[in-house]
């Protein structure tokens, strides 16, 4: 059996090791040919460490998502540094930039996103200018904050284009290394995706309060766009002038379906089952190209979450193989920080709302309806948040927990000693 894999990060990597654990599990003594296949000239690497990069956090060599014996370990072939052209469903070909194809037997398609960028007047003006997706942005962004900043006086001036997660993790990763940062944003609020009104004005705060401490303003232009640029100047659609040194493109990403056009079916993102498996015959998908049902609000929409590329990836591996292996508990779900406040959030925001108490670096939200817990913002303490999320995956019937005790306590005492004994490992349903 020749697998091939398009796609090199979370998805792709989850693939072959459930390729490789349902070959095992099958116990055929035999292992498929698996290649891998990316258009980065990397070792696999986790891509939400790139800000850590840039602040000095972490090394290339401690992004590495896996291992260095990780390809060789599993017998596969890393293609490095070429692009897939084409498919041919037909032949069960795929065709490579360096004129090369390989044949395929089970093809996964984990091509991921790629950002977006408006098309801005003038901004072809704009001498550097950067997006902040992937290992080589963030060396690039490197460069350009090293160069002629030998002093304190010669440090960039940065326009951040977003206020989301890329482009608050971006502010965070040069803070200390740059004189000010503007971000500017269509949206009333930062992190309007994941985030009420109050949870972000916790971190907008607190934001602005270590950012001040570090030496480094962080401001905010909110519910304002730009309307041209011309080289170092950006005006805004209130006529206001940003002057800047360094532009970050961070408004967002669009997932890389092309591959698979006129091939299987595609909405925003490529359409897989529980199986991940797309509507083209041996032909699977995974991670942020694909659009699965979200389990809290029963949507199916796009998710670009790390943990779910993964969990999606490996259990296209495992079908791949001869397995049987469903994803079919996916949730929005967001567990990052910003200069030291950590939150995490699930789910979606509907129903009724139970508030926790709130102070300038705590915040708790929970939302329930119809006897399900549909999600929740956690700020500051996030300490048992797992609790919620299982209870949103398992869709747990909150009549049958102690849900008030949960709301106040999470903690595994709050559920019965049968559910306790499952969540532990210690019982089946």
């Amino acid at each position: 059996m020749k697998y091939v894999i398009i796609g090199n990060s979370a998805a792709g990597i989850g693939a072959v090791e459930g390729i490789r654990a349902a070959e095992a599990a099958l116990q055929t003594g035999k292992q498929g040919e698996i290649t891998v296949i990316t258009d980065e000239p990397y070792h696999t690497y986790s891509r939400p460490l790139i800000s850590y990069l840039l602040l000095g956090k972490v090394t290339e060599e401690t992004m590495k998502y896996r291992g260095d014996n990780f390809y060789a370990g599993n017998n596969v072939n890393l293609l490095k540094d070429v692009t897939v052209t084409k498919i041919d469903a037909v032949k069960k070909m795929v065709f490579l930039s360096d004129n090369s194809s390989e044949p395929y037997d089970k093809l996964l398609v984990a091509a991921g996103s790629s950002p977006f960028t408006p098309p801005f007047e003038g901004l072809d003006s704009v001498k550097d200018k950067f997006t902040f997706m992937c290992l080589d942005d963030a060396k690039k962004l490197n460069e350009a904050l090293e160069k002629n900043n030998e002093k304190a006086s010669d440090k960039k001036r940065v326009l951040i284009i977003g206020a989301g997660l890329i482009g608050l993790k971006c502010a965070e990763g040069i803070a200390k290394r740059v004189s000010n940062i503007t971000i500017v944003d269509l949206a009333p609020r930062i992190l309007s995706s994941i985030l009420d009104e109050d949870g972000a004005a916790v971190v907008r705060e607190h934001i602005e309060k270590e950012s001040a401490g570090q030496g480094t303003g962080i401001e905010f232009r909110l519910a304002r766009s730009v309307k041209k640029f011309d080289e170092n100047k950006a005006i805004l659609d209130d006529g206001e002038t940003v002057y800047f040194d360094i532009l970050v493109l961070a408004v967002g990403v669009r997932p890389n379906t092309s591959l698979l056009k006129d091939i299987a079916e595609i909405d925003r993102g490529i359409i897989v089952n529980g199986r991940s498996e797309t509507s083209a015959k041996d032909i699977y998908a995974a991670g942020d190209c694909t659009q699965t049902v979200d389990v809290s609000s029963g949507q199916n929409k796009i998710m670009a979450l790390l943990p779910n590329a993964y969990m999606q990836g490996e259990c296209a591996g495992m079908n791949m193989a001869g397995g049987e292996k469903s994803f079919d508990r996916a949730i929005p779900m967001n567990a990052i920080g910003f200069f030291g406040l950590h939150m995490i959030t699930a789910g979606n925001y509907t129903g009724d709302v139970y508030s926790g108490k709130k102070d300038r670096e705590s915040y708790k939200k929970l939302f329930y309806s119809d006897n399900k817990l549909n999600g929740y913002i956690l700020i500051g303490n996030v300490e048992k948040a797992g609790i919620y999320t299982s209870i949103i995956r398992e869709r747990t019937p909150l009549d049958s927990i102690d849900f008030a005790l949960v709301c106040e306590r999470p903690g595994l005492m709050a559920f019965t000693k049968e559910d306790r004994m499952i969540k532990l490992g210690g019982a089946k349903r």
